[in-house]
């Protein structure tokens, strides 16, 4: 019998992964950080979480009946938006405020561009963005750690910020997280265990995350003293949301670059904008503005960053 040599159409090979089972295995990589929140501000933090969530599951059934598409709330893209958008709230927020923050992310920052894998920015942190500029007050109270009561307090980053003096704080409270600051990103010890899957699973690469965060530190370091940071480059890495940042929303597939060598532009970019904002900026967290705004120059990193085509000569 004669062998054909029958070529198809590219990809050719496939790895078996699909997007419902990254989102749900990256939203696993979560629950840990969730768990610590929850365990650290209270079950408001739970309200807060689950709110977002659910929003963001409606919000995005409600948008896929209206426009006649296949609803698709279970491939879990929208959970995990509502997730990481509740991980970015306070945890004593009004309950309106993740529903508001759940229906922009899904609404405007994803279906307005067409829907999944369409969007230019990430819909989290555009989410986000959104009430920090609709109700900065909500979004800027944050509750003491392992309060009763609901007592509110300033992160580290933002009585540095206004030159306030701080009790002191450990590295080791800072990794587990006795500090104020949003739900998700408080707890390092348990970010880094969901990193550390995403990882070992394959599903981010180590260019983002590496790049975002060394530069970061080098810049804190080297001019942190001449802004309004002290120049301690691990106060600058475990506080703020710099760790959830890096690792689960500078590396969303859709808003990243594609090749290794503009990965780590675009984590230099975010991490030169984060220390930026924090020393001289308005405000004392530029993680969630530093992603938006790379992820606005993604495009352009692809076009200077591409691999050269196998038999071309490169330019």
């Amino acid at each position: 019998m004669e062998n054909k040599l029958i070529v198809s159409v590219s990809p050719h090979l496939h790895k078996g992964e699909s997007v419902k089972r990254i989102m749900w295995f990256v939203t696993a990589s979560l629950v840990p950080a969730g768990i610590a929140g929850v365990y650290i501000f209270g079950l408001k933090a739970l309200e807060v979480i689950v709110l977002g969530v659910v929003s963001a599951l409606i919000s995005e059934a409600v948008l896929q009946l209206l426009t006649k598409k296949k609803v698709s709330i279970f491939d879990g893209s929208a959970f995990l938006t509502g997730l990481l958008l509740a991980y970015n709230l306070p945890a004593d927020v009004p309950f309106w405020l993740p529903i508001a923050g759940s229906f922009f992310a899904i609404a405007v920052a994803k279906h307005a561009f067409g829907g999944l894998g369409q969007n230019i920015f990430n819909p989290a942190l555009a989410g986000r963005a959104f009430l920090m500029a609709s109700w900065p007050k909500y979004m800027t109270s944050f509750v003491v750690p392992f309060s009763p009561d609901t007592v509110t307090c300033a992160t580290p980053l933002a009585a540095i910020k206004e030159s306030k003096l701080i009790e002191h704080i450990s590295y080791l409270d800072l990794f587990l997280g006795k500090r104020g600051g949003c739900i998700g990103e408080v707890c390092i010890a348990a970010l880094i265990l969901g990193a550390v899957f995403l990882l070992w699973k394959g599903y981010i690469s180590w260019h983002i995350p590496l790049s975002y965060i060394a530069t970061t530190a080098i810049f804190t370091h080297i001019f942190g003293r001449q802004g309004s940071l002290s120049g301690d480059w691990l106060f600058s890495i475990l506080n703020g949301g710099l760790i959830l940042g890096a690792f689960f929303m500078a590396t969303d597939y859709v808003t990243s670059p594609l090749t290794r060598k503009g990965q780590v532009v675009f984590g230099i970019g975010c991490g030169l904008l984060t220390f930026v904002i924090r020393a001289w900026g308005g405000y004392p967290e530029g993680v969630s503005y530093a992603i938006l705004m790379m992820n606005a120059a993604t495009p352009l990193i692809d076009r200077y960053t591409s691999n050269r085509i196998y038999g071309t000569k490169s330019l």
